[in-house]
């Protein structure tokens, strides 16, 4: 079994959708990517900051989850990381309401020294920089080093983002964000942009319309799961790298074939994620319920037909 580093924010959020909203709870993509990748029995450790602000209960609830927290640093006289939003109807767009840096705004991660040998490395949505950081203390190159990263970082630090992009085997981002980076609108010359960038495998997510992988002049498609509720879409995307990311660590399989699998894995977690707010659904989820809708996934795909 490999060993799996996260790094990203552990936060907080306040929420509106059209069917609620939040005060303050727990968020944050790293909070979301272990989650996730805790369902798969790994090794895996948050490098990550908070303030003295930030409920024990919550550390203890990653802990709990046999996720290493050594790694997160709690500034006892700063305030934790804060973002508030509201979803339109549709439940696709959304508008920021605040986001207050705090501790992040001075965040030097620490790769935990029994963690810096891992084989797979997820870097969350943060400043390019802190993701260099991370992939400079590691001991040795990692099997497979993920990147996720967003529209801000391609609006005010786009050299800082295409030096870690050169360094990661994966990429993943949103349709929006791969036409941004690009300049292309078209999804399939996109992705073969950003493998000349240095990435083997471009991981193009659509929200609802599930998630694209791409490597070399294959491409797979994995849909999403026709749901009868959307509560809250805040975290989907990190639930679903993290269910990448912890399937891969926990198969230690890292080609094409496996990946696909990755990719279902982790959009079948991410369905489970907008049911609830915040990480609510994810906090109780079991195993049992994964299965179930593993297999819903497959039905879902599965099909037989006579080629004439």
């Amino acid at each position: 079994m490999n060993k799996l580093v996260i790094v990203g924010t552990v936060a907080f959020d306040a929420i509106e959708t059209p069917f609620g909203k939040t005060d303050k709870i727990l968020g944050g993509a790293a909070t979301f990517i272990g989650l996730a990748a805790s369902h798969f029995n790994i090794d895996s450790s948050i490098v990550s900051v908070v303030g003295g602000d930030f409920p024990q209960d919550y550390l203890d609830l990653l802990s709990n989850k046999n996720i290493d927290i050594s790694g997160i640093e709690t500034v006892k006289d700063g305030k934790t990381f804060f973002w508030s939003g509201r979803y339109h109807n549709d439940m696709n767009s959304r508008d920021t309401l605040s986001t207050e840096l705090n501790v992040l705004a001075d965040f030097r991660p620490v790769v935990p020294q029994d963690y810096r040998d891992a084989e797979i490395v997820m870097l969350g949505n943060l400043h390019p920089m802190v993701q260099m950081d991370v992939l400079n203390q590691m001991s040795k190159k990692p099997k497979m080093a993920i990147l996720d990263t967003m529209n801000f970082w391609m609006d005010n630090a786009l050299d800082d983002l295409l030096q870690v992009i050169k360094r990661v085997d994966v990429i993943t981002i949103n349709d929006e964000e791969a036409r941004q980076l690009t300049g292309e609108y078209s999804l399939v010359v996109a992705a073969r942009k950003i493998h000349e960038m240095g990435p083997k495998y471009v991981v193009i997510k659509k929200g609802e319309h599930g998630a694209l992988l791409f490597y070399n002049d294959n491409v797979f498609y994995a849909p999403a799961l026709p749901l009868e509720e959307v509560f809250d879409p805040t975290g989907a995307g990190d639930t679903f790298a993290g269910g990448f990311a912890g399937y891969l660590a926990k198969t230690g399989d890292i080609s094409f074939e496996n990946l696909k699998n990755a990719v279902i894995y982790g959009s079948t977690l991410a369905s489970f994620c907008v049911e609830k707010f915040g990480t609510q659904r994810m906090e109780n989820l079991d195993n049992e319920d994964i299965r179930r809708r593993l297999l819903q996934f497959k039905n879902l795909t599965q099909f037989e037909i006579e080629l004439t």
